[in-house]
Parts: structure tokens; sequence; C-alpha cells
């Protein structure tokens, strides 16, 4: 039997009677085999402490221990009694069998009521697998720890590198469909110990031996992508979530993904493995969907790994455009203009049959530098020479009309409006074309469609089959069409950059 079979049979299995806990089942079973602990949120009666017990029948001859925690709870009642006869003997030692120490699989219930001396204790075992009992250092077995609570901890409660060791967090709430909650009214009681296949129990020595083999899969670039998208999110809105994610959880979390690609029969991790961040990042529950749209968005925006970087793509085809249209069309209206070349260099006028001729003014023509009509002002025209004519003044309005007048005119006509002539409009194409520049823009563009080309080749070949590489035990359907979604996106828009291309290649001809 195929370890993904296997796996798909023992979470069948494992899962039996328990509805709408299928996820929560699968991704805390998950953890457990690749030795990570969970912490399940959720209100009473959600069937958390059930949960914890279905994913040790998984096991071979699991040595179980569950407690429900109080502030009146004290070490012995989790740690083991004091044994009197060491006692006697000036020895300070606890009887551990049976009680954490010794478990293999255990259940705290309501942890952050506990007391501090429990929790110390707790963050050295699940951290270092050991537990001091008396002068001795002991090795733990504890191959999972899930632990449940209907509240998270608070910042300043102390217990932020405790709460950091629940690698994954899952919410259990209430069963939501109606037709679910019928047929929990109907049934019998779900019980706790279930019979699993002897062919699909968790042996001890197949739990060490694929701890060992997750280090042999690697994570996919998509996946790198993803976790830097999702590290980019959550900084960018660290003051409004306050997510901090410490490298040791990502770490943890990335072992977590490699777990999934292995027991879905895969060497590396891809979209669907890292939809399963959702359980890992959240801190609280004013953050938690927050969290999971910024992954959930991560995982569709990432796409396929092209091993060409689109954004460079991208600014030199914006690039191009941006040349293309500057050489082709103009770029802003075109006015009918003169120059005084031989008296004022560098300079254009607008030259302007002058009204004012034959009353009190000499001047024909009177000429106004364009340079002041985005000037706000009175100015003074100048002659065909380029010298000032003070007697007379124009100011231009927002529309780009002139208003000249003769302040000392004594005529009722002592002003008239000049409107420059356009002869080219913002966005008509130029008459004088550098055609060779043109061609050569043109290859350019035609050089980024084929770069663009080979990208959506790749991307398609790579997305032949992949629906069914990213079918996951642990991850919801619905979850995984987030990543087909994000493909299908991705492929549509290198479509339209490659539409752009032959747009301005169409343009240059």
């Amino acid at each position: 039997m195929k370890l993904q079979q296997r796996m798909e049979r023992l979470v069948n299995a494992v899962c039996e009677g328990m509805f709408e806990r299928e996820e929560v089942i699968s991704v805390a079973l998950l953890g457990a085999l690749c030795g990570q602990n969970t912490f399940l949120y959720g209100p009473p009666g959600t069937a958390k402490s059930l949960i914890s017990r279905r994913i040790a029948c998984a096991f071979a001859n699991p040595a179980y221990f569950e407690y429900l925690m109080n502030r009146f709870s004290t070490p012995e009642e989790v740690f083991g009694p004091i044994s009197i006869k060491a006692l006697k003997e000036d020895r300070y030692v606890r009887k551990t069998e049976h009680y954490l120490p010794q478990a293999d699989f255990a259940f705290l219930d309501e942890i952050w009521k506990s007391s501090p001396a429990i929790l110390n204790t707790l963050l050295t075992l699940i951290n270092e697998h050991t537990f001091r009992n008396g002068e001795q250092i002991e090795q733990t077995p504890l191959k999972a720890l899930v632990a449940a609570s209907n509240e998270t901890p608070d910042a300043n409660q102390g217990l932020d590198a405790l709460y950091d060791r629940f690698i994954i967090r899952l919410m259990v709430g209430p069963i939501e469909q109606s037709d679910n909650f019928e047929r929990l009214l109907a049934c019998k009681p779900t019980e706790a110990a279930i019979r699993v296949d002897d062919s699909l129990i968790v042996k001890a020595d197949e739990w060490a031996k694929w701890r060992e083999q997750l280090h042999e899969v690697s994570l996919s670039p998509e996946t790198l992508t993803i976790i830097r998208l999702i590290r980019s999110e959550l900084a960018t809105k660290y003051d409004k979530l306050k997510v901090y994610v410490s490298d040791r959880r990502w770490q943890r979390a990335t072992q977590l993904l490699k777990a999934a690609a292995l027991f879905n029969g895969r060497s590396e991790t891809n979209h669907s493995d890292a939809l399963l961040l959702r359980h890992c990042l959240w801190t609280h529950e004013d953050n938690r969907v927050a969290v999971n749209d910024i992954v959930e968005q991560a995982v569709k925006d990432s796409g396929f790994d092209s091993g060409i970087n689109l954004a460079e793509i991208d600014l030199k085809k914006t690039l191009l455009d941006k040349e293309i249209h500057i050489e082709l069309f103009c770029t802003e209206d075109i006015y009918k203009v003169e120059s005084l070349s031989r008296f004022i260099k560098e300079k254009t006028f607008f030259k302007v049959s002058n009204k004012f001729n034959g009353h009190g003014s000499s001047q024909e023509h009177i000429y106004i530098p364009t340079e002041r009509m985005s000037k706000a002002g009175k100015f003074h025209p100048v002659d065909k020479s380029g010298n000032e004519i003070d007697y007379l003044v124009f100011e231009f309005d927002k529309q780009g009309t002139c208003k000249i007048s003769n302040p000392r005119s004594f005529h009722s006509n002592s002003s008239f409006d000049f409107k420059p002539e356009i002869l080219f409009h913002k966005g008509d194409k130029k008459t004088d074309i550098n055609q060779r520049l043109i061609d050569s823009l043109s290859s350019s563009v035609t050089e980024v469609r084929s770069q663009l080309s080979a990208i959506l080749d790749k991307v398609e070949t790579l997305q032949q089959g992949y629906e069914q590489r990213l079918a996951s035990i642990f991850v919801p359907v619905e979850k995984v069409a987030i990543a087909l979604d994000g493909i299908t996106e991705q492929i549509s828009q290198i479509k339209l950059r490659i539409k752009d291309c032959e747009r301005l290649e169409a343009l240059c001809k």
C-alpha cells in the first residue's frame, strides 16, 4: 500500500463519526506525525478532547495522558506524585509512570488556567523533551501534545514562549451545517476509542523513519515565494494585526509543509501544502481571519515560478511603451509658433496681429513668449526685434486664452483676446517620425513578447496535471481551488501582456 493511500485511509478511520472535524483531525494528526504540538481553540462542547483521543488511536500502543487544568492544579497531578519511599531516603523523586513525563501523547484542557509552576516545567518538557526528576534528567517520549482552551493567552501574561511551541493552531467551532447537526442528533454518542486496522496503525519505528525522511523533502520555489509574500504582508500590517512570527515558528511550520508533501506522495512542497500556514501564523482570535486571508491571497498571487523575473520584463515593456508613444504621438498640444532667433535664441513666440495698431500703437504684430502660457501674472509682449513693448500687457487664463490690453488707451476697446492656434493635439500622430528608431523599438518589443511566450509555455506545461498533484489529504478541496484560481489568473495576465506587446508592434508598423 502506498504511503499516500495509507494516510488517506488512516485519516478517514480516525475521522469516523466526527462531523465537520475532518480538517482539524487531519491537520492535528499530521502535526503528531511530524512531532509538532497542536493548540485547539474553541468553546466548550466542541469535541476537543475527543479529537486528541482519536489522534492517539492512530499510533501503536500509545501511552496517553489527559488532564483538565485549573488554577488549583498541582505539579503532582500532571508530572506525578512524590515518591514517599525515595523521600525517606532523602531523595526528591516523582513517580512519573502514567503521567505526562512518560506519555507518548497528551491532552491538556484549559491549559492557560494552570499555575506558573506547571507551565514553566511544561515548557522545558515540550521544548527539550526532558524532565528533571530529582537529580536525574529523564528523556520524555512525548510525540505530540494537544492543548485546548476557549481563549488565547494575552501578551502580558508571560506565556508567549510556551504558546509559540504550539506550531499548529486550529479553530474548533460548533457544527455549522444543519444536515450535519441533525445527523449528530440522530446518531449514537461518538466513541473516543475506535478500531483502526493494523495495516494503518503507525508503529514507533515508522514514526522515527518518517521524521528522518522529512529532511529529504524540498521546499518548492513557489512555497518560498508564498512565504516571502506572507512575511512582507505581515510586516506591512504589523501595527494593525500585531502578529509576530518567530524564526523558530517559520522553521517548524515548514516542517509541517514538508510532512504534508511526504504523506501526499511528493518529494517537493506545492501550493496546497502552503495553505497549511493558515493554521500556523495567527496569534489571537482578533487576527485569525485576517491572517487566514493573507495566506490565501499569497497562495493565489504566487502562481508558478517561471525562473524569469516578470517584474523586470514588465518594467522593460512599460519603458518601451512610453518611448514608442513619445516617438509616434504628440505628448502635448503643438502650437503654431515663431522664432526670433536673430535676437532671442532658444525661445519660441506666438505671433499676434496687433489690434491696437493705429490706436496708440505702431506695431503690426506683437510676439508673446510661449513659456508664459503656463505662468500666472501679467507680462509685456515683445516686437519682432525682441524688444519689450512696455505699454501693452498680456495674461493667460487657465483655459489657455490670452488677454492682451493697453492700459494707456482711452478707447472703449482697450483689450482683445488671443487663442493660440493648435497644429497638433495631444495624442495626434506625428509626421516627422524616426523610422529607424521605431524599427529598433519594435524589435525590442518582439523580444519581450518572445520572453513572455516562453513563460506562458512553461506555466501551461506546469499546469497540466497539476490539479491532481495539488490534491491533499490535509487541505479541503475548496481551499485547493484557491491555488488553481491563482494559476489560471497568472496565465490570463501573461496572455494580456502578450496582447499588449502585439498592440505595440502594430503601432510601429
